[in-house]
């Protein structure tokens, strides 16, 4: 999916670390002289700021370019006026429309010599049609790219056209002139995004996808948000969510050092979230003692079993846990029990034992041969992926979809304006549902 962004006015308050008394005197110089510019010559003459530190801070009317290469093993991502985009490995086209909207793509031009014949064509287009227009290479680029070395350089793209694999790059024509730059480690920019631009030229057209409304594509995420405090895998939370709407709620099981299972996220979080500073694992009677916050109530499996016998229309999906016979042995509500599994094998033990398994995306990532076939001979239904591979892997995901498997999204609000309401309003219909933290779906849409 390349989604067409609106770009919010937000300012953030980070202070700006600036250069040293010995950089004062030239800027304060330079200033003086662009102040004599027209503001349409300003408007030619973007501002573009190498940081050689990490171009992290969120400026209002800003574009924030970070490309690392694979040397680098970093993320490349881009920021606009604070709202981010981590970018898979090639090269990824933005396209300004105008100055308060903007749409990408991420072309896979290192493994796919047909994804960098898209790419190439996109480009002439863009140089063509005079477009406003930025690209960003990260982790490898050039591998399937170097077959159309010539017509690149052509186009004036000299250092794209020279571009090895395993090198940092970015290109823009802000202004109307390309200015590329290569490294082999990263390259972190600053500019000032252009104003007065009217392009309604659509070069990556926003797929639409179509699905009813259920409250089954709706898991809580570690129970569900309770008073803006995310993550507490406590009683109150489901208590909270249920009234809100959810019937799906994930917890996150982990043991004790006796052996018993509990609902936390891992045990330095729990430490955290209870103010424990003694030795982790806890037994289950320490457990038992402490409140998350001093307010919630933690869970162990005789409270989570209370909870959903007094629930009978909600559904439990484990996190963590990876061995189905045993939690399932301990679950009385085995109709009522979806367990997210990280490995082949416990996986198939679900499958022999009818227990309803969601296969982790790592382990699906891994499979190898018809993947499909594997997960219709263990009875796989579910599927547990990362809503950040949705731009790379969305004919995987339809795939999926079509062979009647119910993919639910994670990594919700883990991205500036990755929400709720953007998956909603965006990913579902590609995929089934999603881990929220909150219940927004009952809100009118703007």
């Amino acid at each position: 999916m390349f989604p067409k962004a609106r770009i919010p006015s937000i300012a953030n308050g980070t202070p700006w670390k600036g250069p040293g008394i010995k950089m004062i005197l030239p800027l304060m110089l330079c200033f003086l002289c662009i102040t004599a510019v027209s503001a349409k010559d300003a408007v030619d003459q973007p501002k573009e700021i190498s940081n050689p530190k990490n171009a992290t801070a969120i400026n209002d009317g800003h574009i924030l370019l970070n490309s690392y290469s694979f040397n680098a093993k970093k993320r490349s991502s881009f920021t606009i006026n604070g709202v981010s985009e981590q970018i898979n490995r090639g090269l990824t086209v933005i396209h300004f429309q105008t100055s308060n909207t903007y749409e990408f793509k991420t072309f896979d031009t290192y493994g796919s010599e047909e994804s960098a014949a898209e790419f190439l064509k996109i480009l002439k287009a863009l140089v063509n049609g005079k477009g406003t227009y930025m690209i960003l290479a990260h982790d490898s680029a050039s591998k399937s790219l170097q077959k159309f070395s010539g017509e690149i350089g052509a186009m004036g793209f000299k250092t794209l056209s020279q571009l090895v694999n395993r090198q940092a790059y970015t290109a823009h024509n802000f202004g109307g002139k390309i200015s590329e730059k290569v490294h082999d480690i990263s390259i972190h920019l600053d500019l000032a995004i252009p104003a007065r631009l009217d392009d309604k030229t659509i070069y990556f057209p926003k797929p639409s996808w179509d699905f009813e409304p259920s409250t089954d594509r709706y898991i809580a995420h570690a129970a569900g948000e309770v008073n803006g405090v995310k993550s507490t895998n406590s009683r109150e939370a489901l208590d909270e969510n249920y009234k809100k709407g959810f019937r799906l709620f994930e917890l996150d099981i982990i043991e004790t050092s006796d052996g018993k299972y509990v609902a936390a996220h891992d045990w330095k979080m729990w430490a955290r979230f209870t103010d424990y500073s003694g030795s982790l694992p806890v037994s289950h009677a320490e457990f038992l003692k402490h409140k998350i916050y001093g307010k919630y109530t933690t869970l162990d499996m005789k409270r989570i079993n209370q909870w959903f016998a007094a629930h009978p229309d909600a559904i439990l999906i484990t996190d963590k846990v990876d061995d189905p016979i045993r939690f399932a042995d301990q679950f009385q509500f085995r109709d009522r029990l979806i367990m997210e599994l990280f490995s082949p094998l416990a996986i198939e033990e679900a499958a022999e034992n009818n227990i309803t398994s969601m296969i982790s995306q790592e382990p699906l990532a891994r499979l190898s041969g018809d993947k499909m076939a594997y997960l219709a001979i263990n009875k796989v239904k579910y599927v547990a992926v990362s809503r950040r591979i949705i731009p790379s892997q969305t004919d995987f995901l339809l795939k999926l979809k079509e062979n009647g498997l119910k993919v639910y999204v994670y990594n919700v609000n883990f991205d500036p304006g990755k929400d709720e309401k953007y998956v909603f309003e965006n990913e579902l219909g590609l995929v089934y549902g999603m881990y929220a933290d909150k219940w927004v779906f009952d809100e009118p849409e703007n």
